[in-house]
């Protein structure tokens, strides 16, 4: 769209577009919420008491990322 900016993109558009895709960025929150509701402390200063509005602030401070699981086996063909 002519004229649009990153500014006009809205919070899930921009996490979209920094994971590579909404299905990794679920997965992504997914694993961190799982994270904070075991006992993991916040990567960041806060008050929040919700995880998944923990989870996303960290995504969108760019403070977590998708990596593999060691146990995850890559099919192959």
């Amino acid at each position: 769209m002519p004229g649009s900016t990153m500014l006009d993109d809205t919070l899930p558009q921009r996490l979209v577009r920094r994971v590579g895709g909404s299905f990794r960025t679920t997965a992504l929150l997914q694993r961190r919420v799982r994270e904070l509701v075991r006992g993991q402390k916040p990567l960041f200063e806060t008050r929040e008491r919700n995880y998944i509005k923990i989870a996303l602030e960290e995504l969108e401070r760019g403070l977590i990322e998708l990596v593999p699981d060691e146990d995850e086996q890559v099919p192959t063909l």
